[in-house]
């Protein structure tokens, strides 16, 4: 039989839990939720994001912890210094870490018009501050390869691209390929060796394992985070999969990216339950799928779990996001 960690840290989410039953619920499974900012171009990320976060986890310290970001550029004189000032306060106030988004490399533009990826030297100083600080970079670059796709019943992002099709890029010719996209990330993680990068979302390689494990055997600085790609692993073989947990126990994040950014205690009652039930039915899912040989059915995908040994299960769980966010 499975033995579950005690503590589970789900490394990647955006919950606003603070209302009692939001805490029972991560009680019963033993989760603590590493809270993660993303700079918006308008800039409302601080007050709807980074208060809510930092304030759950000076009040629920056992449940919460958060992650910063920092302001799109604007390319003005003082743009890094007010970055590092503002990572300097936000560290100081508890933050573990720093994320970029997807955004850099497919939204933001230079003053000359062409796209802003993440390797742009602008970055250098930021990413070199966080090196010295010894604190992680969460990148999200990029999509699933599905963006560039049309949208297919098949994939498992055939709804968000749907019901986000500013996020489409199928057809465009004015953003950059999820090759290049990809290649700019893997670009700055050699760049700087001694900065512990995490991948968001599998590394944005979540349709192939395979690919996921040529970056992790070239750069021993990066691991990846599999939130929200459940649905991507459960559509490749569960033999190769599997495979890739055994191999790269050290360096998989448990993470979910479930999105509840409204405050709990400001909910109706049945709202509240309704969003309830979503966080643990999501986390039945990815254990089942984790922890047993169940058939497991998760976003319209059917797959059988890979039952993973206890001991990847304490790295996965938890020992990777202690070791690569310092919780």
């Amino acid at each position: 039989m499975t033995r579950r960690p005690a503590t589970i840290i789900d490394a990647h989410n955006h919950v606003v839990g603070d209302h009692p039953d939001t805490l029972e619920l991560l009680a019963r499974h033993g989760v603590k939720v590493l809270n993660i900012c993303f700079a918006e171009a308008d800039g409302s990320w601080r007050t709807q994001m980074r208060e809510p976060y930092a304030r759950l986890s000076q009040r629920y310290p056992e449940r919460y912890a958060w992650c910063t970001s920092f302001d799109l550029p604007t390319f003005e004189d003082g743009y890094v210094e007010r970055v590092l000032e503002g990572l300097e306060r936000d560290l100081e106030a508890g933050a573990v870490a720093c994320k970029i988004w997807k955004n850099v490399g497919l939204e933001v533009r230079r003053p000359d018009g062409a796209m802003l990826l993440v390797d742009d030297a602008l970055f250098d100083p930021i990413f070199a501050y966080l090196t010295c600080v010894e604190k992680p970079l969460l990148m999200h670059v990029a999509e699933p390869i599905a963006c560039w796709r049309p949208v297919s019943e098949a994939s498992p992002h055939q709804v968000y691209y749907r019901d986000n099709p500013e996020w489409h890029m199928h057809g465009r010719t004015d953003v950059p390929s999820h090759e290049a996209l990809i290649a700019s990330r893997d670009r700055v993680v050699a760049r700087h060796p001694g900065l512990r990068v995490i991948g968001a979302h599998l590394g944005s390689l979540e349709h192939d394992v395979g690919a996921v494990a040529e970056r992790l055997e070239r750069y021993p600085n990066l691991a990846v985070d599999m939130s929200a790609r459940l649905a991507d692993l459960m559509t490749q073989d569960g033999d190769a999969v599997r495979a890739f947990f055994l191999r790269y126990r050290d360096r998989i994040l448990f993470g979910t990216d479930v999105v509840m950014r409204t405050p709990h205690a400001s909910l109706g009652a049945a709202e509240r339950a309704r969003q309830l039930a979503v966080l643990g039915r999501t986390y039945r899912d990815y254990f089942d799928y984790l922890e047993t040989d169940r058939v497991v059915q998760h976003k319209g995908v059917v797959a059988r779990g890979i039952a993973l040994p206890d001991d990847v299960l304490e790295q996965v769980y938890r020992a990777n996001a202690r070791a690569w966010y310092g919780l």
